[in-house]
């Protein structure tokens, strides 16, 4: 699993920083009042779980934390429900994090010095909508991040594009500080769009390299099943996956040491739970290489109980 460094830039008098859920920054390099946007606890089924990431970044950053905003499914969610500052909710409850940002949860917060947000089109949309004070960059950008988050329903241009780029460049830092300060300012031509649009056009060409390795895909017990090559050109994975799911219900790429599940948003299986991840988005998981053959056999069992 690749690992990124949480990197930090400021926007206006607030900072702006990219992390995981497994990759938190060190609290003691936040400055003052810091919003956590659209990162997910980290999951207790694989490596260091909760108590060593997330418990421990709530730990040393302690009343500092003004807000923590999550659509993400956690069994450790209900242990904050009497806390105002956290507004947790599930994947089903809510497709994405930024329409759950309003206006009055932004006014109500109060003065912050730090946004620390997960690095896809949803984190950098919530993000962007706190800095514009709880409201969407442009109409539509809601329902936007929703439709790329679940991938269910039409994507507008703007979003079309900015999922592109980050798909294709999600570690670099520098684009996703031009995207947000895009979105702030209204989106006008100029460098930052003509670097959103240089940057997905790369993702055309790993899209196409998806199509070339989901050629390999063995579709057995309604399971898609494929193994990335391991070199050659680079490919999106999450374009592979929607392309096995065109064949099968659960689509499993096997990446290096790496296994990474999905299924349709609405299909009804949770493979949080199934696997015992203890977190995560339902429908969209990894376990260790280690784990494929119990994996399968799990999956199997619940598409027979399905039916």
């Amino acid at each position: 699993v690749r690992r990124r460094r949480a990197r930090r830039v400021t926007l206006n008098p607030i900072d702006l920083v990219f992390a995981s859920p497994r990759k938190l920054p060190k609290a003691a390099n936040l400055r003052g009042r810091v919003v956590v946007l659209d990162v997910a606890f980290a999951a207790d089924g694989i490596g260091p779980g909760f108590p060593k990431i997330t418990g421990k970044f709530l730990a040393d950053l302690g009343p500092r934390l003004a807000r923590w905003v999550d659509h993400h499914d956690h069994e450790r969610h209900a242990q904050y429900r009497g806390d105002p500052r956290f507004v947790l909710h599930t994947k089903a409850e809510h497709g994405a994090c930024p329409e759950i940002v309003t206006p009055d949860m932004v006014r109500e917060t109060g003065p912050i010095d730090t946004i620390v947000a997960h690095f896809d089109l949803d984190g950098l949309y919530a993000a962007a909508k706190w800095l514009l004070g709880g409201r969407e960059p442009y109409p539509g950008a809601d329902a936007d991040a929703r439709a790329v988050d679940t991938r269910i329903g039409p994507i507008g241009p703007i979003a079309a594009t900015i999922d592109k780029a980050l798909r294709a460049h999600y570690e670099d830092t520098v684009l996703l500080i031009r995207i947000v300060r895009w979105l702030v300012a209204g989106m006008p031509r100029g460098p930052e769009a003509e670097a959103i649009t240089a940057a997905a056009a790369d993702f055309d060409r790993m899209a196409a390299q998806a199509e070339t390795i989901a050629r390999e895909y063995v579709v057995e017990d309604d399971i898609a099943v494929v193994r990335a090559p391991s070199s050659g050109p680079a490919f999106d994975k999450t374009e592979l996956l929607l392309l096995g799911q065109r064949v099968a219900s659960v689509a499993v790429v096997i990446d290096g040491q790496t296994v990474n599940i999905a299924a349709h948003f609405e299909s009804g299986l949770d493979f949080v739970a199934l696997l015992g991840l203890g977190g995560g988005m339902p429908t969209r998981v990894s376990v260790p290489a280690s784990r494929l053959m119990e994996t399968l056999e799990k999956i199997r069992e619940a598409l027979r109980a399905r039916g």
